[in-house]
């Protein structure tokens, strides 16, 4: 280790919640949690601070807003990073289907290894841009967590949605703020409704709270409101996802 890292706290056992939110498949959730205190903190996916509160900051946090998706639902986890919350989701649903979309070849490449390690047949790493998506890629539902303000991540996630799909963005406190000051904008881009719920109160020191975003087919065409407005186009990143199992 070279003198200008950190090393890394040992992980914490899993907390009695964690029991409550995975149930049966609190073993690979511990295992997956390994992970990240391991071979995430070393590819730079987690900081080496984060992993003592690992379970409740990151995992948990993500893991308890599987209650915001019904059975067998296909779900588009943008800008996936170190799995949070696409990963987490698949540990605690197996009955799920996870597209993890991340534009840097690290960070897939770690994305496929783990959820092969894990065995998690239910996920599909797709490396590029969100945008690159579009008519390429759709669901139901797509998710994203700590990835840009609302009115950014509609952009990105509105196309990939299909007509009455909703956006799951885990916002904490800031949810309502930037509801309220993007709804113009998000209604613009093809929202039709919006709510805000909390998921782990009973739970969690700091339950996860959620901007949940329903579209219009209107979405569709976000693209081209986006670049009216200034959105970024797409740039060469690799096309294509590649399937973990």
């Amino acid at each position: 280790m070279s003198g200008d890292q950190e090393p890394s706290a040992a992980l914490p056992a899993a907390p009695a919640a964690a029991a409550a939110i995975f149930g049966e498949r609190l073993a690979l959730a511990e295992r997956f949690a390994a992970v990240l205190a391991d071979t995430g903190v070393s590819h730079g996916l987690i900081g080496p601070r984060e992993v003592p509160r690992l379970w409740d900051r990151h995992v948990l946090n993500c893991a308890v807003a599987h209650h915001a998706f019904p059975q067998g639902a296909s779900v588009i986890d943008v800008g996936s990073g170190a799995g949070l919350p696409g990963l987490a989701l698949a540990v605690a649903r197996p009955d799920l289907r996870l597209h993890l979309v991340e534009p840097m070849l690290r960070r897939t490449t770690w994305l496929s290894t783990t959820a092969e390690l894990l065995g998690l047949d239910n996920v599909a790493v797709h490396r590029g841009r969100a945008e690159e998506f579009t008519g390429r890629l759709s669901a139901p539902y797509a998710t994203a967590r700590a990835v840009a303000r609302i009115d950014k991540l509609a952009r990105w996630t509105f196309p990939l949605l299909d007509d009455g799909g909703v956006l799951v963005a885990l916002k904490g406190e800031q949810a309502a703020q930037e509801l309220e000051e993007e709804r113009r904008v998000l209604t613009q881009l093809g929202m039709v409704d919006a709510a805000i719920r909390t998921y782990g109160a009973d739970l969690l020191e700091v339950p996860t709270i959620t901007l949940e975003l329903t579209v219009g087919a209107a979405a569709r065409n976000v693209s081209k409101i986006a670049r009216t407005q200034g959105g970024r186009r797409p740039k060469g990143a690799t096309k294509g996802g590649r399937r973990t199992t």
